[in-house]
This record gives structure tokens, sequence and C-alpha cells, in this order.
């Protein structure tokens, strides 16, 4: 008989076992999760499944890795704390596959995210003619340098010899490898009829009271009481042109630099799609991107785009769709790179293999959806020899069409196969069905969930009362009459990325699915041929930034009308009312926890002592209004916010507006001062959903919005989107989900494949024509969706 243990040791090979996990809003949860086998974590959104599979056990593993490095390799890493659990044992080394975008970097791309363009530069770099240097020297992300320096040639020698070294790289001088280049509208920072100190410049920001605002005012370049317009052209080139200059401004040191400059640093470093809303539509309207005239959008020096084998360039290699380069490589016959080719062509079937053979190497990273992301990041995976792995998925169904979804529960199959643990946190009753184990977590969201409802088999879960268990079967019936069009949208000779000059009529005032297989043309046809402008809202899957001190409360813009409500009740400034400004906590500076650099271990974050994790100054929560405190608020909840404000005294109509329409999106249990940084994908789109609902915009273009949403949420979803399309919005929604097909009033259907197989209009109809014609495959899906 084994002893106690033994059995421990037995168990810790077969489980990862977790107990008392307080990670957020998990409430002491223990769960015991079979290793070498697909376990799929469900629940409603915000109902902990992120907070346990990798806020704890993917965080642990991480944090353990990290410790086997020296203290002076760890110096270098980011310092992880332990997650708040009792135990967890039985760990393996997690490998993460989320849906962080890959990067916002304007240089990096499909290829440089992979290995793909690491092998093509050798390739190019030992067959191309003319023969131009290195693999650097193909390398848009490195610059050619020139530097002089003396060395001793021979030992007594009376002089230095004086040499040049060089490093060639490939990038393009003029647009120094981003492959566009920037204009700016100068009548778009400034209004030139008015003097700085009157509020000249109109750029986020740069009010006149705001420090950047004093500084261009103080710095003593120009007369901050003349009006722009009668500027010297001296004045004028630096105000907008002027290099970094060390000046005084209010008795503090600071380096001042012309707005072009600043503006180029500040706000064009960034991915756009990351910058604050207000800041976002300032860049859109003052800034114009154009192909760089010298390098024609490929990023690469003449040398080269010159430099080619059989004829091909590598920016024509890296512009090729990849199925199409997979069969140019194969062609290719050197023995002396056979090695190389071999395992470049690998490294291409595996993006086919995952259903991302439509894409190109150049293409931006920035521009993949969360899910395509997720993809580019399994291809280093798929041909990995390591097993007893922990894999982790974050919805990887995400962006994929049902017909993708059968290719992916297979990959997921394989890595399991090879003797992993695969760990899957996922809505989609077709991934669900494949679990060897379902841990389903809830029963609600935030404080409502974080407790274990059900562990077990699919079939066990079905049978179970909980709130999945519920729904997994649900299917949305065909409705059975349509809207009727109030007009449309005409689309002609669309050509955008892989449409075929696409002539398309997009009927308005009704609810419209636009279909087909990823990289089928969707999007291409939606935010490329629908203008953007007066009235169009586009929400997109694009990643909203936030550091550890934004949170819905300044996102949406809900913080100043109660900044502003605070400060009259109590007759002080709205900037007391700011952890980000005059009322943060000194000690934490307004954070709310303070990190403690413990060298050689893990740092750890710990409450500050001093505002007990409040992040304001004690003087500022004597104010209060509706007998709360400022911090008191920011820890409401959503639903409970909205009822604070609509009456008595904390009644704030512009703030109960926007607490109305996140309440509207689903997002009732998010608290208003929970750090961006926590909320999942599909919650920080419907955020940006509920902060364009305002918008006077007639035309809505959604982007998968059941992205990361349970099935039960799904029918709120549609009741949304049908209350926005009868209150006379047209509502275009890009979606793969077939409930959201069935609920439409119209759908256009691309394909019949992706990338150049896709780009034609396959069907346009009413999903019940769909379903009868079942000549596509989103009517074949569509059709077996419905029971038809």
């Amino acid at each position: 008989m084994s002893t106690g243990t033994d059995a421990h040791a037995a168990d810790s090979h077969e489980m990862i076992r977790v107990h008392g996990a307080r990670v957020n809003n998990l409430k002491d949860v223990s769960v015991e999760i079979p290793k070498r086998r697909l376990t799929v974590f469900t629940g409603v959104s915000g109902s902990g499944k992120s907070s346990l599979v990798f806020g704890t056990i993917a965080a642990e593993s991480q944090r353990l890795i990290n410790e086997t490095y020296s203290a002076f390799v760890q110096g270098f890493m980011p310092t992880l704390a332990r997650p708040e659990v009792d135990v967890l044992d039985g760990l393996t080394t997690a490998i993460i596959v989320d849906q962080q975008r890959l990067g916002a970097d304007p240089r990096s791309t499909v290829g440089t995210a992979t290995d793909a363009n690491a092998m093509l530069r050798i390739l190019f770099s030992r067959l191309a003619v003319p023969h131009i240097g290195p693999p650097g020297a193909y390398a848009f992300n490195v610059a050619s340098v020139q530097a002089s320096g003396a060395i001793k040639v021979e030992k007594g020698a009376r002089r230095a010899e004086k040499v040049t070294f060089s490093r060639t790289g490939g990038m393009c001088p003029r647009c120094e490898g981003r492959g566009a280049v920037t204009d700016i509208d100068f009548t778009r920072l400034y209004d030139d009829s008015k003097s700085l100190r009157e509020g000249a410049l109109t750029i986020p920001g740069y009010s006149v009271d705001g420090w950047y605002g004093r500084i261009y005012t103080g710095c003593g370049f120009f007369d901050p009481d003349k009006p722009i317009a009668r500027f010297t052209k001296r004045e004028l080139h630096d105000l907008l042109h002027r290099e970094p200059t060390k000046i005084k401004v209010e008795g503090v040191n600071l380096t001042y630099e012309g707005l072009i400059p600043k503006i180029q640093k500040s706000f064009l470093a960034k991915d756009v799609d990351t910058l604050q809303p207000h800041v976002r539509a300032f860049v859109e309207r003052a800034v114009t991107f154009t192909v760089c005239p010298e390098c024609e959008g490929t990023r690469l020096n003449e040398g080269a785009r010159t430099s080619k084998i059989d004829g091909v360039s590598i920016a024509d290699a890296c512009a090729m769709q990849i199925t199409d380069l997979a069969e140019w490589v194969r062609g290719l016959d050197d023995p002396s790179v056979a090695p190389l080719l071999t395992a470049l062509g690998h490294s291409l079937d595996s993006f086919v293999e995952i259903g991302l053979g439509y894409l190109s190497l150049d293409r931006p990273s920035g521009t993949l959806s969360g899910g395509e992301a997720q993809r580019v990041k399994m291809i280093r995976h798929l041909g990995s020899s390591l097993t007893d792995v922990t894999y982790v998925f974050d919805e990887p169904t995400t962006g994929l069409h049902p017909h993708d979804i059968q290719r992916m529960n297979g990959l997921l199959l394989r890595l399991r196969d090879k003797g992993n643990t695969v760990l899957v946190v996922e809505h989609k009753p077709e991934t669900i069905a494949i679990a060897d184990h379902v841990v389903d977590l809830g029963p609600g969201a935030g404080t409502g969930g974080g407790a274990v409802c059900f562990e077990g088999t699919v079939e066990g879960l079905r049978a179970s009362d909980t709130v999945t268990g519920r729904h997994l079967d649900d299917r949305a019936a065909l409705k059975k009459t349509v809207r009727k069009a109030t007009g449309a949208l005409e689309i002609r000779g669309a050509d955008a990325n892989n449409l075929r000059g696409v002539d398309v009529d997009i009927p308005l005032g009704v609810l419209v699915a636009v279909t087909g297989v990823a990289g089928s043309g969707k999007s291409s046809l939606v935010h490329g041929s629908v203008p953007e402008g007066e009235g169009v809202v586009s929400v997109d899957q694009g990643a909203i930034k936030g550091s550890r001190r934004s949170n819905p409360a300044t996102y949406t813009g809900l913080l100043d009308p109660i900044r502003k409500a605070f400060a009259k009740a109590n007759g002080v400034k709205p900037a007391l009312f700011s952890a980000n400004s005059e009322g943060a906590c000194p000690t934490c500076n307004g954070v709310g926890v303070v990190y403690t650099d413990l060298a050689m271990m893990a740092g750890v974050a710990t409450t500050c002592e001093e505002c007990e994790g409040r992040r304001f100054q004690a003087a500022v929560l004597e104010y209060r209004l509706g007998g709360r405190d400022i911090s008191e608020v920011l820890a409401m909840p959503v639903s409970e916010a909205e009822a604070f404000f609509a009456e008595g005294e904390a009644r704030i109509p512009a703030a109960h507006r926007i607490l109305t329409r996140l309440s509207d999106v689903g997002l009732g249990y998010l608290t208003l001062g929970q750090p961006l940084t926590t909320l999942s994908g599909g919650e920080r789109q419907r955020l940006k959903l509920a902060t364009h609902m305002g918008d006077k915009g007639g035309i809505y273009v959604l982007d998968e919005p059941t992205a990361g949403l349970h099935l039960a949420d799904v029918a709120q979803l549609l009741g949304l989107l049908d209350r926005l399309v009868d209150s006379g919005k047209s509502v275009i929604v890009v979606e793969h989900h077939q409930a959201v097909m069935a609920h439409a009033d119209w759908i256009i259907d691309l394909g019949p494949g992706a990338g150049h197989d896709g780009g034609q209009v396959v069907f346009e109809g009413t999903p019940a024509e769909l379903v009868a014609d079942r000549s596509t495959l989103t009517g074949q899906h569509l059709a077996e969706y419905v029971g038809e």
C-alpha cells in the first residue's frame, strides 16, 4: 500500500493541483486538472477563467522558470510576484499562446514575428545576384552605418592607420524601414488667428494651462501674445521644427523641440489603434500616411530591392501570398542551401496548415486580428519536438469561420497527442465538444463569479444545471420576417487586398452580416470600402493600450463629469479627484500598490499602506458626493453606479448616459476603476462599442462583436444590435457566429476560399435563402446549425 507521500507524488505526475486560488475574483478555488489531456475552461465573460488559467497556473509556471536563471539574467526580466494561491503543484513548463496583438511597432511584420523573414534573408544572401552582403543587407529594420576609427596596424608601427567600419543594412533611408511617410496638416495643429496665450494650439493635451502649453508659451523662442499668422519664418520654424534644445521654463530644466518631432514621437511612433479615442481622432484628422516614394512601400533600400533570385527580389517574395511563396521555395534547387530550403518550406507549410496561407510576410503585424495573431504564435509550436509541456490558449477559435474551427480543433488534439497538457479558455460549443475535461466557472461575472460550478466531462456539463450547461445546445432560429432596407450603400470596383473588383449594394436600415472564411476579404470589403467619416462609426478589434492607471472610467470619459460634480459639491478643484494628478497618494503615486524590487528574487506588489489601495490622498477622501468618496465610486460595479448617478444629490446625467451604454453592451459587472490591463479582448471591444454608442453615426460597422462572449450573452448582444437598428441606425457586422447570421436581415457571403481564392461575393440575400441555397461553406454550416 502506498503512503500518503507516494500517493501525492503519483498525483503530481498525473494532475495539476490548484488549492485556494484567490487571484482577482477567484474565491478560494480548488481544482485538479488531468495532465496530457485537453481541458476546456468555460463560463460567462468575467467569471474568472483567465484569472485561473493565465493569472494563476501559467503565471506561476512562468515565475518558477524565471527563478532558474541566474540573478544577473533575472535582472533583465520582468519581475513576477507569486499568485495568491495556497497550493499549486504538478506544474510543467507553460507556453502561453494568447491573443495579445503582435506589437504595435510599425516595422513589425508577419515575417519578422516568425522565423520566416530571417530564413529568407539568409537564402537571399547566399543565392541572390548581384550579391550585396550578409543577411542583414536584406533587412529593412537594419540601417546602413558607416563609422571611422583608427587601429594600429602592427606592433611598433609609428602611426595608426585610419579605417572605415561599415555595417550594411537593408533599410530604406527615406522612410527608415516603415514603408510609409507621414505628412502633417499644419492647419490642424493650431489656429493661426490666435496667439499661443489665447489657446492657438489645437493638439490634445496642449491646452494653455497644461504643461506642454506652458512650455511653448514660456520657451522664449517667439512672442506668446502674437498671433501665429504674424510669426516670422524663423519663429514658425522654431514652433514647428526646432531640434531638441535645452531650456528652462518655470524654473525647470527641460528639452524643447518643435511640434512636428514632438507629435511624431508621442503620437506617430505608436500604433494608431492604441491611442485614446480623442487622440486617435486628432491623428486621423491631422496626419496622412502615404507610400514611401523612394522604396514604393517595400521598406528596403535600392541594393536589397535589386538583388534577385530568378528575377524575384526579397520584397517580391515577402509580398507573395504565403501559399504561393511556399510553392516558389519548393521550386528552388540548390544543394548548398538544401537544409535551409527544407526548414523554410516547413515554416511556410505551417502557415497554410493553420489557415493563414492567405497572409503575406510583409503584412504589418499590427493589422492582424487577435485570432490571427494567436495563430501566428502557434506556428512556432507546431513543429516543436517538446513534450510534456502545458500549452495555454485564449479562445483559439476567435476570428475563425465554422469551417476553420474543425482544423483548429485538429491542431489542439495533435498537441495533446504528442503528450502535452492543453488548457483552453473557450466559448464555442464546437471546441468545448472535443474536451477530455471541462472546468466551468461562475455562476456570474465579477464579484458574482470566481467559483467552480462544474468539473467533469462534456456530457456531464450538458446535464448540469450551470449557465454553460443550459446554453450549450442553444441554437438561434432563422427569423420569420426580416426588415426591409431603407436605402443602399453602393460599393463599386472594390479592390483592397484580395478583393476582385467587387460590386455590391449593402442595404441600409437593417442588420447586415458579412460572412466568409478567414481571409476571404470580409474586413477588406467593410473597412476598406465603407467610407470612414461623418456618419460612420467603426468598432474594430484594435487593442486598447492601457497602463495600470487606465480604467473604464478614464477610457470612456466617464471620470470627467464625476470629477466636476465632486469639485462643485465640495468647492474645490476637479484635479484633486484624479489619481494621476493632484489628488494622488504621494506614497504610491496614485497606483494603489507599491512595487518592491527584491533583486534576485521576484518583485512583489503590495497594497500601499498609506492609502490602503485607494490611490488618493487622505484629505481628498474627506470630500463626498451622495455620501460616497471618490475611491468608493471607482470601486462600484457599472450596474451599481448606474443607479447611484441616476437621482438625488449624485444625479449626473452625462455620467448616467455612459453607464447605461456600458450596461447595454454587457459590462455591468466591471468596476469603474478596474485597470484596462485586466480586461479580456472581448471586454475591451465591447468597451469601445459603448464609447461609440453616443456618436451621431447612422452606420455602425462592427468586427466580430461576439468575440469573448459566452453563449448566454450572445442573446443580449443580438438585443442590443436590434435596438440600434430599430432606433434608425444601419448595422454592418463582420461575423462568424451562426447565431448572428441567423438573426441578420441580410447576408453578404465572401469567398469561395481565402486569399486569392477569395475576394468575390458568392452570395447575397436573406439567411433563409442562404440556408436553402447551401452552395457556399457558410450556407452549409448555417443549415447544419439551424437544423435544416
